[in-house]
């Protein structure tokens, strides 16, 4: 196999591109990255070793895409501002990178016969769901430019598959914890362990009663390794990502924080927006043979523990 990987120095990136490097059956890893947030210290820190050809680039400039595509038969599209919260500031911004990004990686994909699609979706398209049960099939119901350019853009890469006969796949995540190079701490979970770790109190917007599934970020890195090396076990267009057991209220989280890190002061502001709520079910996800290795406080500690030895916080 020869991988393309967008978006390669962000957070899940950096725990991806070792995987596809240790794997027997990738010959070649070309990664495209604008760097606009990810860094090549990730990929220093992440000690890949083997045939890696780095690009930078942007993915709304479709040259760049194409570029980067030739002579691969893979792709892995992780590239796309995160932070679903924050696109309400950054909505064409948000549009043009996720979503005419998207078709851009599709678009060459078309042209250059590419036989694998994996694209990175999210949970946070189902918005604020009333079923506790949330599968597939359930409509969703985006609540910001993040999920909203998320949705359309499954929509270009199912599109893809039906067109070209191509194994094409959407992976709606959980949101992402834990450590990695390229940890990001704008993700709940991190945010609380860093603030623990620095005698702060924990915010929480509304009562805290909003669901979300959780995963670790090397379990993220596994299930898209997993998805572009297998692709015959993801025959689906959409899969959810994540574990049964992964589905928290965020009061659950700030609890755990507290436990496994340090007792801490939370504060709730009920008359805050809680943000979007989803309790996903993850049948569909057991049929490709994948499964998360991570439990939360285990993930809780693990972070805690390198930030710790790292002395990148003040303790």
């Amino acid at each position: 196999m020869d991988v393309l990987v967008t978006g390669g120095m962000g957070y899940i990136g950096s725990a991806l591109l070792p995987l596809l490097a240790d794997a027997p059956d990738v010959d070649r890893i070309v990664v495209l990255d604008s760097l606009a947030s990810g860094s090549p210290r990730h990929l220093l820190e992440a000690r890949v070793d083997g045939d890696l050809d780095f690009r930078r680039g942007d993915v709304r400039e479709y040259g760049n895409v194409e570029n980067a595509m030739s002579d691969v038969d893979t792709v892995i599209h992780l590239a796309a501002i995160t932070g679903a919260a924050s696109t309400h500031d950054r909505r064409e911004e948000t549009m043009a990178v996720n979503l005419e990004g998207t078709e851009n990686v599709v678009n060459a994909a078309r042209k250059l016969g590419v036989e694998t699609l994996v694209f990175a979706s999210s949970c946070n398209n189902y918005g604020r769901a009333a079923t506790t049960d949330i599968d597939e099939t359930t409509e969703p119901d985006p609540l910001n430019p993040y999920a909203e350019a998320k949705v359309a853009a499954e929509e270009s890469v199912a599109e893809f598959a039906a067109e070209t006969g191509a194994n094409a796949t959407a992976l709606r995540m959980s949101t992402n914890y834990g450590y990695a190079p390229g940890v990001r701490f704008n993700l709940v979970v991190n945010h609380f362990v860093f603030r623990a770790l620095t005698g702060r109190p924990l915010t929480v917007y509304g009562d805290g009663s909003n669901w979300r599934p959780f995963i670790h970020v090397r379990d993220s890195a596994r299930a898209f390794a997993h998805a572009a090396r297998n692709p015959d076990s993801w025959p689906k267009a959409v899969y959810n990502v994540g574990s049964d057991a992964g589905n928290y209220r965020i009061s659950e989280i700030a609890a755990v924080v507290s436990e496994e890190v340090a007792p801490v002061d939370v504060t709730y502001l009920e008359d805050e927006h809680p943000g979007p709520s989803y309790h996903v079910n993850f049948d569909r996800l057991a049929e490709t043979g994948f499964e998360p290795e991570w439990t939360l406080r285990e993930g809780v500690r693990d972070l805690a523990t390198v930030l710790r030895d790292r002395q990148e916080i003040n303790v």
